[in-house]
């Protein structure tokens, strides 16, 4: 079908003008979740979805609602013939994370519209895909004819670890809608090679959870007499310069080595980045490079004490640590082990552990999105890759299913740039994006869900 650009797509498209008119609403519902209770209410997304597939005929919607206002919706537009096709799941979220309004220089929730950028909270994550979705979920139901089932999921709760939202539904109503392929945030971003060759991002993968809250104890005491004492607040000290010591080792994985392939370095340079020796030739990807090739131990709360003139005997240092596909949570303990020694003693509770998720690359699905890339862009090469955050792909993953994520940015925009939009200040995403992202998704469910007429949806 070809790269559909803006001028390859009219500006009397109704299908993109769907699409940008319902990620307005989106974002100007403002379902901001800041982990509080209560917050999220995505109640007003879900009622905007709703009201969106009110007159389309053919399909079943469900909403569910955990807690007053956390909703989530499903709509599922069945297949004519499930046995000859596999069904689809499109999985987006309506959250969005808070903002600082004193450093944003744009309103954050009026989805304003300026030099081809649509600004907002959400615009990015990832309310341009829910809305690309939607659109497509529609159009899949006034065509019909469809032979694989469409399901379109949009959750409450992504921001705050899927609890209300995709978490619940995996765990209270596993058969609300098909896990077995699952399409979601956010994929289709590009990286440049010093050669000048072009890469296209799929995510198939994410890091995991292993939090760890690490506890020591020493002497109390009058903050006016510490001689002698075996201070915890030292302990603790020692506990958190080991730490920011502590090398774990770099992956040798199939998704490391082809994401560094991808920058086309010279050889000794692959072999030094490959080892975790020359993070800084990623340039503006170095952060994300070295959390994705081994182990990240984050130090980030740390506590001791209650009165300024009181020796406390209790100290805590909590860590936020992301394991890559196949650790271990017994691995990460043995990593924690050997950098703190044994000359100080210690206590490791373990918090919030979720082992690492991923897809195979070797899927009908990851296929038939690589196909749509190598269509849109003919000379770029696609480069499977895991994301270093968590989103809600990794329950279809721990379900049995497959989950990839993929939306289609132009080659200007590369992994970093889409990746400094996440949750910043002044979020915006260019239109050609959502045009193009639109068309991505036509395709993938011509050639998914429409087996015998891969042209099911070309447009002019």
């Amino acid at each position: 079908m070809g790269f559909m650009t803006s001028s390859h797509i009219p500006s009397d498209n109704p299908l993109y003008h769907d699409t940008l008119e319902l990620l307005i609403a989106l974002v100007q519902n403002a379902c901001v979740n800041d982990f509080t209770p209560g917050s999220g209410q995505e109640v007003r997304n879900a009622d905007t979805l709703t009201e969106f597939f009110a007159d389309t005929l053919g399909i079943n919607i469900q909403r569910f609602e955990p807690e007053p206002g956390r909703v989530s919706l499903v709509v599922t537009v069945p297949g004519t013939n499930p046995q000859e096709a596999e069904p689809l799941t499109f999985l987006a979220h309506t959250d969005v994370a808070p903002v600082d309004k004193q450093h944003w220089t744009k309103p954050p929730f009026e989805g304003m519209i300026e030099d081809g950028k649509i600004y907002g909270r959400g615009t990015v994550d990832m309310l341009f895909i829910t809305a690309a979705m939607a659109v497509v979920t529609r159009e899949v139901a006034r065509k019909g004819g469809n032979l694989g089932t469409l399901h379109f999921v949009a959750v409450a709760d992504e921001e705050a670890r899927g609890g209300l939202g995709a978490k619940w539904l995996a765990e209270h109503h596993p058969d609300a809608f098909s896990w077995a392929n699952c399409v979601g945030e956010t994929g289709g971003s590009h990286i440049h090679g010093q050669d000048g060759s072009d890469s296209t991002i799929v995510y198939v993968g994410e890091k995991g959870a292993a939090q760890r809250r690490i506890h020591v104890y020493g002497d109390p005491g009058h903050g006016s007499a510490p001689y002698g004492k075996d201070l915890a607040t030292v302990k603790i000290g020692e506990i958190a310069r080991r730490l920011a010591a502590a090398q774990p080792a770099v992956t040798d994985s199939d998704t490391w080595r082809q994401f560094v392939a991808a920058f086309r370095f010279d050889p000794n340079t692959t072999a030094l980045v490959k080892q975790g020796k020359g993070y800084e030739h990623l340039g503006e990807l170095a952060a994300y490079g070295d959390a994705i090739s081994h182990l990240t131990i984050s130090q980030t709360v740390l506590r001791a004490g209650q009165a300024i003139n009181v020796l406390p005997s209790h100290a805590w240092l909590e860590l936020d640590i992301r394991t890559l596909p196949g650790q271990s949570q017994d691995y990460v303990d043995s990593v924690l082990d050997d950098a703190l020694g044994t000359d100080i003693e210690y206590t490791i509770e373990h918090l919030i552990t979720e082992d690492a998720t991923i897809s195979p690359t070797d899927h009908p699905l990851y296929r038939a999105i690589s196909a749509v890339f190598t269509d849109f862009f003919p000379d770029t090469t696609v480069v499977p890759t895991i994301a270093a955050g968590g989103s809600d792909l990794r329950f279809a993953r721990q379900l049995g299913g497959v989950g990839y994520g993929f939306a289609v940015h132009n080659p200007e925009r590369t992994l970093g740039e889409i990746h400094r939009q996440l949750h910043s200040h002044d979020e915006h995403l260019y239109l050609e994006d959502l045009e193009s992202t639109l068309a991505g998704y036509l395709a993938l469910v011509a050639a998914f869900l429409y087996p015998s007429n891969p042209e099911a949806f070309r447009h002019p």
